[in-house]
């Protein structure tokens, strides 16, 4: 029998069916008729009706709080529906006499009236304490002392026995990096914990509910009850503060001796980046407000990492780009682009942070740092040609993904390629070494399955968490997305300096010229034998919609049809501009951008019916080129800085141009969905869309067009983004 803790990720820990009992639960839809409530509602307000679903809520208010005004709770949701409910949770009221927290959120077209304790098991003023504890922990600039001090602070304000600071890796697994603990307890700093100690999905509800409390793991849970014909449909308890507990996780605690767990989200660019994790040995309620307060801390820890590592990285973008910059002048200045790449003290190692590094051109392999052996290189290029099929590819794990690199992964676990060119086997290649890692876990985590006395097997997250070593091998530092971004941009230099020098003599010409012609080919068969077909699918669907007896589902598709050929129709339209490029002649004259910009986006403020404070126009120095391409650039870039911002609140976009003696340089800004950095360098290639554009129109033509217009007029464009931050696409045009 096999059993895996990864089937954790799929269990529906949003839609428990039960909530923590140390609290109750009523459940109201638009029109305040109760819908769901929890069946530990009698230990709270006494002995109510059977038929409290479908009563008006209104009907229960003076059994909720004695002192409230008529219709609070209709009061307190209305204004919640236009401010956010943030800013009336709690609610102080009264049950039976005793003190309350009402906190209403929303969960599809209901309310969850969440109904708690107004005073935490402890006597410490938290909120009153919080102040004084951010000042000591953020008293020190050093990050790991930032994490010290925050697990200190945390233990001092909540009083739990112990306080982790807890760090997700990139494949989910966890690790403790701070801790504050009392004396008579062992240390956990250090050790490990597998992705499924906390999966996928409850990673999801951390960075949505950025505190979380487990009051006590040995109380029973209260079921929700609901009438019979909505059974069917459990309540999503995503947004709820009594959310019942997965029992593994139960198990899990309860594996630990912990009675009592609270943890606070830590965030970094929208994602989760670790947790404040809390363990009590004992029952511990914490109130909403000190929750909240608490909160506080992890929001502002989290500011200070982002601050911390928006700083880091940007000095290494920095360091690397001007690496690249002092590159590209190399590569423009001197006569050989490989002298120029490898013969310099400023050379290809400076544009990451590798220990090796080879460059395969014209038929030389030139090889700096620490590379393989000239047998072992030659294997690894044949790999590479028959294998790597992107024209960007890294690997921090390359024995794992090439066998025979176990024999030198030594200098060689992590792996960079840049193809040059496929065809004549021309690659820039780095190199890291491999570095040994010894992980402690917290017990093994490969056995996730217990067999007690009577033979059964109990999916267990390990009864044992003694510290269990685990040497990992073939693996280097990971590749960052700094050094992503450097050798994108490389690359797109050195393809330039080859242009620029490249002449007859290369074979890519004839190729080019091969390709041209079959292109030629393709745009007269797409025209002729494409277009006129389309043309007649869309007339008869056109005739067909004439007809007032049609059906309402035949009327639908008949325009689905019609919306299809239009889409079509467009796609070969832009696949003939994509081929007309190249062979148009290029009249270069002096352009004034700034006109063009300005009625691009006026067009483009009707179209998406944005606000014109979203846009803003800066400098827009004069360029040479053709003004129809140039146009057709700026409108394809602008176009989409708007349309992928359309779900930001609000959209911005910012366009402005810079001047220097040699060069201008235009940078068109959004605050969109951003690009993963993993699809970055192929953001230029022909018919390719990204993963997360969803329903958003287009047809992946587009920058395909804008790289090979750049490219006429002997310019350069790059593009610099983050998923779910934006996108700063640059386009420099030489004087």
């Amino acid at each position: 029998m096999n059993f895996d803790l990864t089937n954790c990720d799929r269990e529906p820990i949003h839609i428990p069916g039960k909530i923590q009992s140390h609290g109750f639960l009523i459940v109201i839809d638009s029109s305040y008729f109760i819908r769901y409530y929890s069946d530990n509602l009698s230990e709270y307000l006494g002995e109510i009706a059977d038929e409290i679903l479908g009563m008006n809520v209104g009907d229960m208010q003076p059994l909720i709080g004695s002192n409230e005004p008529p219709d609070f709770i209709n009061q307190l949701i209305a204004l919640g529906k236009s401010n956010g409910f943030e800013q009336t949770n709690p609610f102080n009221t009264d049950i039976q006499g005793r003190p309350f927290h009402l906190i209403i959120n929303s969960s599809g077209d209901y309310y969850l009236l969440e109904f708690e304790p107004a005073q935490s098991d402890s006597k410490t003023d938290v909120q009153r304490m919080i102040g004084r504890s951010i000042s000591e922990m953020l008293a020190d600039k050093n990050l790991q002392n930032l994490l010290n001090n925050s697990a200190i602070q945390v233990k001092n304000v909540i009083g739990y026995d112990r306080v982790m600071v807890y760090r997700f890796a990139d494949d989910g697994h966890g690790e403790v990096i701070a801790e504050a603990k009392n004396e008579d307890l062992p240390s956990w700093l250090g050790l490990h914990y597998p992705a499924s100690d906390i999966p996928k999905q409850a990673r999801e509800l951390y960075k949505k509910n950025l505190t979380r409390l487990i009051a006590n793991v040995n109380t029973e849970p209260s079921g929700i009850i609901t009438e019979a014909d909505n059974a069917a449909n459990p309540l999503d308890l995503t947004n709820s503060e009594l959310r019942a507990v997965s029992p593994i996780h139960i198990q899990y605690l309860k594996n630990m001796g912990v009675y009592s767990s609270f943890s606070i989200s830590l965030m970094y660019k929208n994602e989760l980046w670790g947790l404040i994790a809390c363990h009590s040995y004992s029952p511990r309620f914490i109130d909403f407000r000190s929750r909240e307060s608490s909160k506080l801390i992890g929001q502002i820890l989290s500011s200070a990492l982002e601050f911390r590592q928006d700083e880091e990285n940007q000095q290494l973008q920095e360091r690397y780009k001007g690496a690249v910059d002092q590159l590209s002048r190399l590569m423009l200045k001197d006569n050989s682009v490989d002298h120029a790449l490898t013969g310099h003290n400023v050379n290809l190692l400076n544009t990451v942070d590798a220990t090796g590094a080879v460059l395969l051109f014209e038929n030389n392999i030139t090889k700096l740092g620490v590379t393989p052996n000239d047998a072992q290189l030659a294997g690894l290029v044949n790999w590479i040609t028959n294998n790597v099929n992107e024209t960007f590819y890294y690997t921090s794990k390359l024995p794992a993904e090439y066998q025979e690199a176990t024999m030198f992964r030594n200098v060689a676990s992590g792996m960079m390629v840049s193809t040059i060119s496929k065809e004549m086997g021309e690659y820039v290649i780095w190199f890291k070494p491999e570095q040994l890692e010894t992980i402690t876990w917290a017990g093994n985590p490969d056995k996730p399955v217990t067999i007690s006395n009577d033979g059964f097997a109990h999916i267990s997250p390990r009864n044992s968490f003694e510290e269990w070593s685990q040497t990992v091998t073939g693996t280097s530092k990971k590749w960052s997305n700094e050094e992503v971004k450097s050798v994108v941009r490389l690359r797109s230099e050195i393809n330039y300096a080859i242009n620029q020098k490249a002449g007859a003599i290369r074979l890519l010409n004839e190729k080019l010229k091969q390709a041209y012609e079959e292109l030629d080919t393709f745009s007269y068969t797409i025209s002729h034998d494409l277009k006129n077909p389309i043309s007649t699918i869309k007339s008869f669907a056109q005739i067909l919609l004439r007809d007032k007896d049609l059906k309402p589902q035949t009327t639908k598709i008949l325009d689905r049809i019609n919306t299809g050929a239009d889409k079509m129709n467009n796609m070969i339209n832009e696949v003939l501009d994509y081929s007309r490029i190249n062979r148009s002649e290029l009249v270069l004259t002096e352009i004034e951008t700034g006109p063009i910009i300005q009625e691009i986006v006026r067009d483009l403020l009707l179209v998406y019916n944005v606000d014109e404070s979203c846009i803003t126009i800066g400098q827009t120095p004069k360029i040479q080129g053709d003004p129809v391409m140039i146009s057709q650039v700026f409108a394809n870039i602008i176009s989409n800085a708007v349309k992928y911002s359309m779900k930001s609140e609000p959209p911005r976009v910012s366009i402005s141009g810079t001047e220097t003696d040699i060069e201008v340089v235009y940078t068109i800004t959004d605050n969109g969905l951003g690009i993963d950095i993993k699809q970055l360098p192929k953001i230029f290639e022909l018919f390719n869309r990204m993963d997360n554009v969803g329903d958003i129109e287009g047809s992946g033509v587009g920058l395909a067009i804008v790289k090979r217009i750049i490219e006429k007029h002997k310019g350069k464009i790059w593009v610099d983004s983050e998923l779910g931050l934006g996108s700063s696409f640059y386009i420099s045009f030489s004087k």
